[in-house]
């Protein structure tokens, strides 16, 4: 069998799951299968927003992002659900449990997928064998069905398992590039967003055979080093390596100031926490990174310091959300005296692209009219690749997020502890 793996090369797969939120419906109320079906927030209200849908819903040409009443229009008999992000956390760490019984080398990039390394996993049967298996149990033991592409790197691992969904599994060879690859148009390779597909007309470039054989100096003319390196992937080329502990660098982030006198108006000291919210929020931003939990350093005048923390409900990175935050813990924790120093720390760092949220929808409204590129994660996921969350001065980072392992799941697993609490959320 250890014939059938690269003797110098690796072996990844890329593993997505189909329509995910919609499917862990399907998999805790069967009734719902075969029909058309769409996750949204506000669902009694026209402005709701739809976060995923079943392929059956897609058919009638039902699609993220989409306003809610446009979607019934088009789909008259559409079931909406709202989502239950409890739920899907728990088909998420059943999900990942599976995978990492083949390989310790697995690094989730959000809630719904993850790659894989089985180079060394010989053991288990050839790639193709190793993919079937896992699609096999995911499917039997919790319901869900999942796509999964084998690849000699992460880029064509990703690019492989968006070729058939759902239920596909795609090998994807270094010498299929020229032939599957590059007659696709730009802004259908993973990496590449809609703005930066239309940069690239701009310079003769319209599917990814011609950015594979693009001027290099035009290109890093037009995009930066990033021109340079969607090139590299448009040949196949990525050494990215699969790393399971790559969001762990990053414990927390914060920052404090020693005020220029003692200070005990609120006012005064509330803009303070403005500034050190901002300065915050820009470091998150530049990691990647959101917090789960935010810290408050008081000291006062006598040099008394205390620090506060609370466990966040949501992961936020926003300057206005840590600034909120962290004025209620100050008012909560101020003994009123005059103060020398204060600071503010977030913890419990989650990377962006799986920092689900258990958003009540009205959260969710909010910020899909902040950030409309940032509407639905899964949504720009599966169209533009994930660099397309990044921001001018944002500092990227390979994500990877423990989910947990240890719980036995199987196909109940949904019915098993329903919690009320987040059927609401």
């Amino acid at each position: 069998m250890k014939e059938m793996y690269p003797k110098n090369g690796r072996v990844i797969l890329h593993v997505d799951m189909n329509s995910f939120y919609a499917s862990v419906e399907m998999a805790y109320d069967p009734s719902l299968k075969g029909k058309p079906l769409a996750i949204a927030g506000n669902v009694e209200e026209r402005r709701g927003i739809i976060v995923t849908c079943s392929y059956e819903a897609r058919k009638f040409g039902v699609k993220t992002t989409m306003p809610l009443w446009e979607a019934k229009k088009l789909c008259p008999q559409l079931i909406v659900r709202k989502p239950n992000f409890e739920r899907y956390r728990a088909a998420s760490m059943g999900m990942f449990e599976i995978l990492r019984q083949y390989t310790t080398l697995v690094e989730p990039v959000s809630i719904d997928e993850g790659y894989m390394d089985i180079t060394e996993s010989f053991e288990f049967g050839s790639p193709i064998e190793i993919a079937e298996s896992i699609q096999k149990r995911v499917l039997e033991q919790l319901d869900l069905p999942c796509s999964i592409g084998i690849a000699p790197n992460k880029f064509l691992a990703k690019m492989a398992s968006d070729m058939k969904k759902p239920m596909g599994i795609t090998v994807l060879r270094k010498r299929d590039i020229p032939k599957v690859l590059w007659p696709l148009n730009t802004n259908d390779m993973h990496g590449v967003g809609k703005k930066t597909a239309e940069k690239l007309t701009t310079i003769g470039i319209q599917t990814i055979g011609d950015l594979a054989k693009g001027n290099e100096i035009q290109l890093k003319t037009l995009l930066g080093i990033n021109g340079i390196r969607i090139k590299e992937r448009a040949n196949g080329i990525d050494s990215r390596p699969v790393d399971p502990e790559s969001i762990e660098e990053f414990k927390s982030i914060g920052n404090s100031t020693t005020l220029p006198r003692d200070v005990s108006n609120q006012q005064e000291l509330f803009q303070v926490l403005d500034s050190l919210a901002e300065t915050v929020s820009v470091r998150l931003k530049r990691k990647n990174v959101l917090a789960s939990a935010l810290a408050i350093t008081i000291r006062y005048k006598d040099r008394k310091t205390i620090t506060r923390s609370k466990k966040l409900s949501n992961p936020i990175l926003h300057k206005e959300d840590i600034a909120a935050f962290a004025k209620q813990l100050f008012l909560k924790s101020w003994n009123g005296d005059a103060i020398r120093l204060l600071g503010i720390t977030g913890n419990d760092l989650v990377d962006h692209e799986h920092a689900y949220k258990q958003l009540d929808l009205f959260s969710y409204e909010k910020d899909a009219k902040k950030e409309p590129l940032l509407k639905t994660l899964s949504n720009l996921r599966d169209k533009y690749g994930k660099n397309i969350i990044e921001k001018a001065g944002t500092h990227k980072v390979d994500p990877s997020h423990n989910v947990g392992t240890g719980t036995s799941f199987n196909k109940d697993f949904l019915r098993s502890s329903p919690n009320k609490k987040n059927e609401e959320d």
